[in-house]
């Protein structure tokens, strides 16, 4: 079985979304099923390093594609269709490479060309700055460098990665970005791999922090708090694109009769989400965003479960595809959530 695709262009493909899809049919989606009982294989980001796909966002400069934003959605929904796992590792490495491309100084010269080439794979660890005012990793000024304590609680990608992107708050209230080796070393502990009820596979840890110790051109971004969060507001209320691809794969799991309805219901959200991810003016229209972001995961949901149902028994079996989507519907509905999109879906679950 063949990776389900979004709707083509009559155009030909951009070169990055064909590599995309031969990875996906070649490598991931045979292997997808065993990949979600194991772990992410090496062999899977060797084809992911080696495709360009790493360099997606980076600066032609230093190697990249420079590549539009539509090209980068359809990428992570041909990805994360096939095997959400595999797509969440290198997920994590757009991040790095997007702070790197708009700082400037030794990080981005020492860092950027290596991570567009594939070279480098970077994971981050700073989703626990949206806990904001409480604050599970503090950076504190240290000589020529900054210490780092406390405790991140989600890192994917441990064993995986090569460098990582961690985020601490500052004793005056800045979020402080700075590259590290994704390794234990002094004042740097993993958990054991966590147990998840999806993607276990993409080996996320918990870090302990105390007193790593990163020098000052290890860093990559240093503002206020509120100037960081405000922009992960408005990045984090669109929809995100590996919520539609996962519902592609799981309509492709259904008969045309059943899939008919949930794939008109998909096609304009996803087009209205799309538009409004491309619209100038973001904080104009935030609610409606989130709105659409909701939208999304009602169709996710709606298909997974009907694939989960039209499967019958044979659903509830570990190497059965439609429970695995189903699980994965539950992680993305979940990354990258926030209080305001949190609140959103709760909203529209109490209808």
């Amino acid at each position: 079985m063949t990776a389900p695709h979004p709707p083509r262009p009559p155009h030909a493909p951009h070169p990055l979304v064909a590599g995309a899809r031969r990875l996906a049919d070649e490598v991931l989606v045979p292997h997808a099923e065993e990949v979600d009982r194991t772990e992410v294989p090496v062999g899977h980001l060797a084809r992911i390093r080696s495709s360009g796909l790493l360099g997606l966002h980076a600066p032609r400069a230093y190697g990249g594609a420079a590549a539009p934003a539509a090209v980068a959605r359809e990428t992570a929904e041909i990805l994360a269709g096939a095997c959400c796992s595999t797509w969440f590792v290198q997920a994590q490495h757009h991040t790095p490479v997007l702070t790197l491309a708009a700082c400037e100084g030794p990080a981005r010269e020492r860092l950027l060309g290596r991570l567009a080439s594939g070279e480098l794979l970077s994971g981050v660890a700073y989703a626990h700055l949206r806990a904001f005012p409480r604050v599970p990793v503090r950076a504190t000024r240290e000589g020529t460098g900054w210490r780092f304590d406390g405790t991140v609680p989600w890192y994917t990608g441990w064993g995986l990665n090569d460098v990582l992107l961690l985020a601490g708050i500052t004793e005056t209230d800045e979020a402080l970005f700075a590259f590290a080796e994704a390794r234990e070393q002094p004042g740097l502990r993993a958990s054991a791999p966590l147990r998840l009820a999806a993607l276990t596979a993409a080996r996320t840890v918990s870090l302990e922090l105390d007193g790593l110790w990163l020098p000052e051109e290890s860093v990559a971004l240093r503002t206020p708090y509120e100037h960081w969060a405000a922009a992960d507001r408005l990045r984090t209320a669109n929809a995100n694109p590996a919520v539609f691809g996962v519902t592609e794969a799981a309509l492709a799991l259904l008969d045309e009769d059943t899939a008919a309805p949930l794939r008109a219901r998909l096609a304009e959200t996803r087009a209205r989400a799309y538009a409004l991810a491309d619209d100038a003016a973001p904080r104009e229209r935030a609610a409606e965003r989130l709105a659409l972001r909701t939208r999304a995961y009602q169709v996710l949901q709606a298909a997974t479960t009907a694939a989960v149902v039209n499967g019958g028994g044979r659903s509830m079996l570990l190497t059965n595809r439609a429970q695995r989507l189903a699980r994965e519907a539950l992680f993305l509905m979940v990354q990258a959530q926030t209080r305001q999109s949190r609140a959103a879906h709760l909203d529209a679950l109490r209808g």
